[in-house]
């Protein structure tokens, strides 16, 4: 039988986060008191070893899962753009957009599924190598039905690899602190949306070279890099944590799979483990205990929530520079792929300022969520309604304040997921509800993209109204998401979140009626850190 190290058990209502000075008691290892700042260290240092590998494999599925967009304006003066050199029509561009969603709503959650019973690195490197492989086959596009395939199995290899990594975190960080390193690696989208549409412009100076097209060039060296990157988050991405002394058992083909380093040794893996030992208390999980997440409510708001922000973010990335030449029909390609840029640099700024505050403030992510939210319908209705003529650039203005209001909400939703289901139902709790929330949520991506835009011809005529009713219907469902914020809060309120009593796994409860295991991160996680220990703060 295995030795377990004893952990305190109290009710829920003994919860109290008390700390004093800085020190946390810990009673369960006989160390006294642990120094707050000892394990700030130490979670810092787990940042050092996973934010840039999730950042860069992020950036290149985000630059290869996104620059169709692009593609269609690159070398348009020279018919060289995607619908000239494959024969599409905008509605089949618009059905190829939305195939690659279809397939990621059908399959987020059995990839999740299937990370938490495999090795999360490993899963992590599959997706992106196998996105590198299909990304770089896209250059050799032909016609509408191979855009269709690839555009399908792209849908298929990412799926669950914007989950995974929310799921990733919460092995090595409390919830409540996950919204900030979201955010950070989320930059990446945004700098890939900002730096692919400036590179972009270098691939159309490349149109001809080796009978290539521009956005031929564009797909096959990024589809090379992510599969080398992929290759190399073998050594880079640390595995599951295990309990201090513990080795891993490698066994069939793990024996073949390179070994990476363990995220922490010695005292750092020891410090881990008291403040985070709800990690290592894990069980196989069952259908039961994944039906148990399916039917909680609590997943429902969170999806609306999603639905809304990431249909507008989708629909966006894929369509700016197309909304962009409908201010202004006499820019360039070259000009459109530099003016979309800034609408991703918004959104970046909006995440590094809004999503620390988050993290401090976590028992307020509704509210902010929902004003990044009303700032997106507010650049929503300048797109639609500002500026005139001779005069569009209001409009693009606009398009800013889409930008930096889409920033926060995405990963805000993601973390408040994270918090919600860990507590209630562990590890498959974050794995299932994260998957469903993503999954489900890009429902929104489907509309924004086959729908609207291109993909409704009565709005899609030339003219002052263009895609007015696309940019409407965006703000609608902006709507039903800060709905679904305010509703989430208040059943949060009167309804509560208490563990569910059946649940073992992750530490977070035992069988029912028993007490709640309560780890270091358990109990500090009760209050919200405010604006102390900032570096204005500090002594």
């Amino acid at each position: 039988m295995e030795k377990q190290v004893a952990r305190e058990r109290l009710p829920p209502q003994a919860y109290d986060g008390s700390t004093c000075h800085g020190l946390e008691q810990d009673t369960e290892t006989g160390l006294g008191a642990v120094d707050i700042e000892r394990i700030e260290k130490v979670y810092r240092k787990l940042d050092l070893r996973i934010i840039p590998a999730f950042w860069t494999l992020y950036f290149l599925c985000s630059a290869i899962r996104s620059n169709v967009g692009l593609s269609q304006t690159m070398n348009i003066a020279q018919k060289h753009d995607l619908a000239h050199e494959l024969h599409l029509t905008p509605k089949q561009i618009s059905t190829g957009l939305a195939l690659f969603y279809v397939c990621y709503v059908v399959f987020d959650l059995p990839s999740n599924l299937v990370m938490t019973r495999l090795s999360p690195r490993v899963w992590m490197s599959r997706i992106v190598i196998a996105v590198g492989i299909i990304g770089s086959c896209m250059a050799a596009m032909k016609a509408a039905w191979s855009f269709y395939l690839l555009r399908l199995l792209l849908g298929v290899v990412i799926a669950g690899m914007w989950p995974g990594m929310a799921y990733y975190l919460t092995l090595f960080y409390p919830p409540s602190r996950t919204g900030k390193r979201i955010g950070q690696y989320f930059t990446a989208a945004q700098v890939s949306a900002a730096v692919v549409g400036l590179v972009s412009a270098g691939f159309q100076k490349m149109d001809g070279l080796q009978g290539l097209v521009g956005f031929q060039w564009m797909f096959l060296l990024y589809g090379l890099v992510a599969i080398c990157v992929g290759i190399g988050l073998l050594w880079w991405l640390p595995d599951r944590p295990l309990p201090p002394g513990e080795s891993p058992v490698r066994t069939g083909l793990d024996k073949w799979i390179p070994q990476s380093r363990p995220a922490l040794t010695g005292e750092d893996a020891l410090i881990h483990y008291e403040d985070l030992t709800r990690v290592y208390r894990r069980r196989q999980w069952t259908l039961m205990d994944l039906w148990h997440v399916v039917i909680d409510w609590r997943v429902w708001p969170l999806f609306l929530m999603y639905f809304g922000v990431v249909g507008v973010g989708i629909g966006v990335q894929n369509y700016a520079t197309v909304i962009i030449r409908a201010t202004n029909p006499k820019l360039t390609g070259i000009q459109l792929s530099l003016l979309s840029a800034p609408i991703w640099i918004m959104d970046l700024i909006a995440i590094l300022l809004v999503t620390p505050f988050s993290d401090r403030f976590h028992h307020h992510r509704a509210l902010f969520f929902s004003v990044p939210v009303c700032i997106q319908i507010a650049g929503l209705l300048m797109t639609t309604y500002a500026g005139s003529i001779a005069n569009p650039w209001p409009r693009y203005g606009g398009l800013l304040l889409v930008g930096f209001g889409l920033g926060p909400t995405v990963p805000i939703t993601m973390t408040w997921t994270n918090e919600i289901f860990q507590p209630r139902h562990g590890e498959v709790g974050v794995a299932a509800a994260s998957a469903l929330v993503s999954g489900l949520g890009n429902l929104g991506s489907i509309l924004t993209t086959y729908a609207l835009f291109q993909g409704w011809p009565a709005d899609a005529r030339k003219g002052r109204k263009q895609y007015r009713k696309s940019t409407l219907v965006m703000v609608g469902i902006l709507c039903l998401s800060i709905l679904s914020a305010i509703t989430m809060t208040l059943l949060l309120r009167y309804v509560g979140n208490r563990p569910n009593g059946k649940q073992i796994s992750s530490g977070s409860s035992t069988s029912e009626g028993e007490g709640v295991i309560v780890d270091g991160a358990a109990r500090r996680e009760l209050q919200e850190r405010g604006l102390g220990r900032l570096w204005w703060s500090r002594r």
